[in-house]
């Protein structure tokens, strides 16, 4: 388990936060950079280190260049940055990556943000730059731009790029944002959460150096990027379910409606019962696609993952247990009614075989 912010009120002004596992070539380098940083704009603060299991002397090394180095036992980048923003002292955090692929020095401008008043300051690394070869072409121009287009579709945010690992925030935000993942999607958490809840989030540009390890990353792009998108989309019901049920409902009724008055050539092929039996399966699924859309949002609230919304909590108090099985009794008696219907029709008939053709 994680720690909470339990501490008492801080005293120093910054905290720079440093995920680390195994990061012995460059961990040194990132401590001495953000304690000069620090120095340099005179702000009060300290630098934490956040090792997360490290058996290649990092741990030894980051308390040499002067960090505070605090052992977090949970596995997973999200559990690390967590156990060290629970231990940091400051009115405000900044969180970057222990392996050198970060600047520091340009701590100053998201502090500068946040005195401001934003609560949440994320780094651009395309306005800033990037170095040649700090970052592989799939996470260039496909994965990020993407996920970052779709983030910023789904939840309505100007940010450019939201998987920038350097970013910073206040501590009363961090507490109200309540983070739970992780792993490394606790990047989009961060900013999704922030866009929910209505806090103020900026973006100042920032450069992606390349990074000093002599291994692969811990980043792994495929799985990391499924986690991202599966995370933006369990928090966008209007996108992973509204929407999608909307079209197919649209889609089955439109269609239906059509092939209702009888088959519907369509050049070489013609459309008749088969396809309005599909119309009716995508008018249901497309309404249970829609309702789930409306509980998610609603539970979503209730369980204080997303900010209350005035209009939707006033049109919710009219779904009552009274009114659901009004509506539910209703439509019985009305599927009940045209059932019956087509059995008189069919009696009319002598009970005689029946033709799909115009019966169903």
């Amino acid at each position: 388990m994680v720690a909470t912010l339990t501490q008492p009120a801080p005293v120093l002004e910054l905290t720079v936060v440093i995920p680390c596992l195994n990061e012995a070539r460059t961990i040194s380098g990132c401590v001495r950079e953000a304690a000069a940083s620090l120095l340099e704009a005179q702000i009060m603060g300290e630098v934490l280190v956040a090792d997360n299991g490290s058996t290649d002397g990092s741990r030894e090394l980051a308390a040499q260049a002067g960090a505070r180095v605090v052992p977090i036992p949970s596995k997973g980048y999200g559990s690390a940055l967590r156990g060290g923003i629970a231990a940091a002292r400051g009115r405000y955090i900044l969180m970057g990556d222990g392996d050198g692929s970060y600047d520091f020095s340009h701590l100053s401008r998201f502090v500068a943000r946040l005195r401001a008043g934003a609560d949440l300051v994320v780094g651009n690394r395309f306005l800033g730059g990037l170095e040649p070869g700090a970052m592989p072409w799939k996470n260039r121009y496909l994965g990020n731009p993407v996920l970052s287009f779709i983030g910023r579709l789904f939840f309505r945010t100007g940010i450019g790029d939201f998987h920038c690992g350097l970013r910073a925030f206040s501590r009363e935000a961090y507490q109200q944002m309540d983070l739970r993942t992780t792993g490394m999607e606790l990047a989009s958490e961060m900013v999704i959460k922030a866009v929910l809840f209505g806090l103020r989030v900026e973006e100042v540009p920032t450069v992606l150096r390349r990074d000093g390890r002599d291994r692969p990353p811990h980043l792994r792009p495929w799985r990391d990027g499924w986690r991202h998108l599966r995370f933006m989309l369990l928090f966008s019901p209007r996108w992973l379910f509204w929407y999608p049920g909307i079209l197919l409902m649209a889609a089955g009724l439109i269609s239906g409606a059509l092939l209702m008055q009888g088959p519907l050539p369509l050049g070489r092929i013609t459309l008749d019962v088969h396809t309005l039996l599909f119309a009716a399966v995508a008018v249901l699924i497309g309404f249970q696609a829609a309702s789930f859309a409306v509980l998610s949002k609603f539970f979503g609230i209730r369980a204080g993952l997303r900010r209350p919304e005035s209009r939707f909590e006033n049109w919710f108090r009219h779904v009552t247990l009274e009114s659901g099985l009004i509506c539910g009794g209703l439509l019985v008696a009305a599927g009940l009614f045209i059932s019956a219907g087509a059995v008189w029709s069919w009696g009319g008939r002598g009970f005689g075989q029946l033709q799909p053709t115009t019966t169903l």
